[in-house]
């Protein structure tokens, strides 16, 4: 069997062709892995019959959904290469991913009409030629295609596979220091190597079924997908994020395992009354995108249900570091070690291992590992090293038995609600109000988000105010990255370089954030 990401999903259909893979929240849709399959299969027939060939980049914007899974598995069988928009992105944002990474053909569903439209009307901005709309109520734009007839009218028959192993399979961007997003690049061996790690690292079962509630454009609920198709596990698929219908699902579809960001898991645990629930098939939910409240994770465990703080990176294709159930309580705080097929050090400034409780940057290795930045040499020579080490910007502290502490980030990427927000993109919106000389961005502590932005200005008149501030940003990029308040300052602290001394902001701005 080649490794093609695509064939996962026809080969779980020829062995259990009738269990359930896919469950819809919302509407009640369900799917057996041979439906699912032939879906998959009657996609890849009418994007041949359009002219997609292996090579060629498939932008998808769409809500969690069966239309999502079958376009990501037929993209892979065909040998194209899927580019995973963030729907939460803002038109400018959005024209700059597709031109970027030069995608000829964009599927996208119902709810972003609007924006696609505008990207439409704006020609020659984009390389998009074929435009896939999935519509349910009013029809379809008069731009694009219906996506169900587009895909209904192909065979189901399996396709020929010809791309596989170390050729690509999907370039998912990630916002950068920069100002301007990077494209992280997979292959189908690296995405492989992802499956294999997770699967030696965590207690995932044959015929598990999972609670897949983070959008399907992140690796966080992308690679823990593949990883349900390749074990025959079932995902319980949530289009948004609800915590009283989380607990819900948990019941009726007795689910066994899941993956939530913080943010998740603390609006989970404030639901009214959560002892109604019957959760007892829970039972492990790993927890990713930034540092757990230790607090967070001793109120899940007086509730009998296991929390494993992970980390990992879109650049690492998931996997990093993992606690397993044994240490999860006694190393509390941890995100424990590397996972099995994953390398993980502690570095100083000079590349050399840090002592036990020293802090240092964290450095990652292994076959899962990206390929490079999309059209970004320079960027991809800054983070992996000629060793292949993953250089992630993240400071942490390891102890004496490898256990891994998560403790600042050297990029001050701010983490919100499980959003990688990067202050430069932020910086650069604020920069262009004529009234502001200087800006700084820094992450605050929320309750609600785990962190949000802030900006620091230096004002050019005394006349702006913090709302002139913030009604700038609006509209300029997505809603998660809007700073949710701002502060004035006569002078931003700056080292002998020239650079921002973040860390004294972060002092004299402690927070906590107003939303």
């Amino acid at each position: 069997m080649k490794n093609n990401i695509g064939l996962l999903l026809s080969k779980r259909a020829l062995i259990n062709p009738d269990r359930e893979a896919f469950v819809d929240s919302k509407s009640g849709l369900r799917l057996s892995f041979s439906e699912l399959n032939a879906r998959c299969n009657r996609l890849v027939s009418s994007l041949l019959a359009l002219g997609v060939k292996p090579g060629d980049r498939i932008a998808v914007a769409m809500m969690n959904s069966a239309e999502f899974i079958e376009a990501y598995f037929a993209i892979a069988k065909l040998g194209a290469i899927i580019v995973p928009l963030n729907w939460r992105l803002v038109p400018d944002e959005l024209e700059f991913i597709l031109k970027d990474s030069g995608s000829s053909t964009l599927i996208f569903g119902e709810e972003f009409v609007d924006v696609m439209s505008e990207l439409h009307s704006r020609g020659a901005k984009t390389d998009v030629v074929n435009w896939i709309q999935h519509a349910i109520g009013d029809g379809n734009s008069e731009f694009t295609q219906d996506y169900m007839q587009f895909r209904d009218a192909g065979s189901d028959a399996e396709p020929v596979i010809s791309v596989c192993e170390d050729e690509l399979l999907y370039i998912m961007y990630t916002s950068g220091t920069t100002g301007l997003p990077k494209g992280v690049v997979h292959s189908h061996n690296t995405c492989f190597w992802a499956l294999f790690t997770f699967g030696a690292s965590c207690d995932l079962r044959d015929a598990d079924r999972y609670l897949v509630a983070l959008p399907l454009f992140h690796v966080g609920s992308l690679t823990p997908v593949t990883l349900n198709i390749y074990r025959g596990v079932t995902s319980v698929v949530m289009r948004e994020f609800d915590p009283i219908r989380a607990w819900q699902l948990i019941q009726e579809e007795q689910v066994t395992n899941s993956l939530l960001v913080p943010a998740m898991l603390n609006f989970m645990v404030q639901v009214p009354d959560v002892a109604q629930y019957d959760y007892s098939s829970l039972r492990w939910v790993q927890s990713g995108a930034s540092p757990l409240p230790v607090n967070l994770i001793q109120q899940y465990a007086d509730m009998g249900i296991d929390i494993h703080q992970i980390y990992g990176l879109t650049e690492s294709c998931g996997p990093a570091c993992v606690i397993n159930a044994e240490s999860a309580l006694s190393k509390i705080g941890s995100t424990g070690r590397a996972f099995f097929h994953t390398e993980v050090r502690v570095v100083d400034e000079a590349g050399k291992d840090c002592p036990p409780g020293e802090q240092g940057e964290v450095w990652v290795r292994g076959k899962h590992v990206m390929l490079k930045y999309w059209n970004r040499p320079d960027a991809t020579a800054e983070t992996i090293t000629r060793e292949g080490w993953l250089r992630t910007g993240d400071v942490a502290s390891i102890d004496d038995e490898g256990f891994v502490y998560i403790q600042d980030r050297i990029k001050d990427m701010i983490i919100s609600g499980g959003e990688n927000v990067y202050p430069a993109e932020i910086e650069n919106v604020i920069l262009s109000h004529p009234e502001v000389g200087e800006v700084a961005v820094i992450g605050q502590p929320s309750e609600i988000w785990g962190e949000s932005p802030f900006a620091v200005v230096v004002k050019n008149t005394e006349q702006l105010t913090e709302a002139d501030v913030l009604a700038h940003c609006e509209g300029k990029m997505a809603g998660f990255k809007l700073p949710k308040g701002a502060a004035f300052i006569d002078v931003i602290p700056r080292n002998a370089n020239g650079k921002v001394l973040k860390r004294e902001l972060r002092l004299q701005f402690p927070g906590p954030s107003k939303a």
